[in-house]
């Protein structure tokens, strides 16, 4: 795609000319956002914690008990598909708050599942849950937001997917060997219930798909609408392919590399893994902030700049010390990386479509990079496994980057215009 100008940049000190009512409500939205995509950050890493002790439970063996892995990845760009096309049509707090409800229906079936068939089944329900959760709650929270605050509360409502992975961290390191799993899962119903009740009285709907839903489409116009726009699909699902693969690529192998290079303890592996979480959560929020000021590509390309730097620690560490540093930077870099997204794909999505095409491109995106596991394995044979990581990571960083500069840049686009 070729470059365009930022469309309705503000002049420094001006006060971007949208409905009051819009910005008084972005805080709810946020709020609710971050919270939908902790918890499911939270469900999807606490499977990974317990994928060991659910194996024993089922009698089977880890890689069949991964399967239930493989099958919310799988059935994630459902969901984006289907609550996408409702957010865009209906509005963006119904089905959110319906999202939510079948997240912790979700939990409540994880925990009281009697077989591994009945796991599966629960397993891919999640999957659509988990799917469809982001396009809504981005869209909902990037129409609220003010236009110059956009990018930091983008960096915010991002990294609950670190802090649901840090939650989990927490919640295995100091409640599994006294409860079990079962009990981890049915925790995680309880705030899902609280956060339907919250988006129920608080939260107010879009303003900007207020405006859109005056003229609302018939079905088959809206499916012309949709098909339109197959280009700008077609882009995202490239860049956020590579963008899943540079996050993938950096955390899904690292508790495999603490366990086998370092020999490190589950407890110590979660402790690292909260630490490497923290820092996500800092780096999404400051490059959100940076790309407010620099441009949503810029502060991409210059955060993978700054990861491919930080390698040599994070994969070479010779001590205990730079290895925590190097776990940390390269989060707060990537994740910070990552931070942009929701602001800037909100902001190329027309108002139409601004929840499905976002949603559906990120997860079905998650599919293909899913593979990424596979490739680092296929390295580690080989090599090793830090090599085996910074190989991947240098890699995944540089397909990124080209994917960011060709793409199109519209910050500060006003969005209902």
């Amino acid at each position: 795609m070729s470059e365009s100008e930022p469309a309705s940049i503000q002049p420094a000190g001006a006060v971007p000319s949208t409905d009051d009512g819009a910005f008084r409500s972005h805080p709810p939205a946020v709020i609710a956002g971050f919270s939908g995509w902790l918890l499911d950050a939270f469900d999807f890493f606490l499977v990974t914690f317990c994928l060991t002790a659910i194996a024993h439970e089922f009698h089977k063996s880890d890689a069949q008990i991964a399967l239930v892995i493989t099958m919310t990845l799988a059935f994630r760009p459902i969901g984006g598909f289907i609550f996408g096309i409702m957010a865009d049509r209906y509005g963006r707090r119904l089905p959110l708050m319906i999202n939510i409800g079948f997240f912790a229906l979700a939990e409540i079936l994880t925990a009281l599942a009697p077989s591994y068939t009945v796991l599966l089944i629960v397993r891919a329900l999640f999957g659509v849950v988990m799917g469809g959760n982001w396009g809504v709650g981005a869209s909902l929270a990037m129409e609220g937001a003010p236009i110059d605050k956009r990018g930091m509360l983008s960096g915010l409502l991002q990294e609950g997917y670190a802090a649901g992975n840090v939650l989990a961290a927490i919640s295995y390191f100091f409640l599994f060997s006294r409860v079990g799993w079962r009990p981890l899962f049915l925790l995680g119903s309880v705030p899902a219930i609280l956060l339907v009740l919250f988006i129920r009285f608080r939260v107010k709907e879009s303003t900007v798909w207020q405006k859109k839903a005056q003229i609302r489409l018939p079905w088959a116009e809206q499916r012309r609408e949709i098909l339109s726009h197959w280009r700008l699909f077609l882009y995202l699902l490239a860049f956020m392919t590579m963008m899943l693969f540079a996050s993938h690529g950096t955390q899904d192998m690292y508790p495999t590399f603490l366990q086998r290079q370092w020999h490190f303890t589950p407890s110590r592996r979660a402790a690292i893994t909260a630490i490497s979480g923290i820092g996500a959560i800092i780096g999404g929020i400051v490059f959100g902030h940076l790309s407010d000021k620099w441009g949503r590509r810029r502060a991409i390309i210059t955060a993978f700049v700054l990861a491919a730097a930080i390698i040599p620690v994070w994969a070479y560490a010779p001590n205990q010390l730079l290895l925590i540093v190097g776990a940390f930077l390269m989060q707060f870099m990537v994740q910070g990386a990552w931070g942009v997204i929701p602001a800037h794909l909100a902001e190329l999505s027309p108002d139409s479509v601004r929840a499905l095409l976002p949603g559906f491109a990120y997860q079905s995106a998650g599919v293909i990079a899913s593979s990424v596991v596979f490739i680092e394995a296929i390295y580690a044979e080989k090599t090793s496994y830090a090599t085996a990581m910074a190989l991947t990571a240098i890699s995944v960083f540089m397909l990124a980057s080209i994917m960011a500069y060709v793409g199109r840049e519209r910050r500060g686009h006003r969005f209902g215009a």
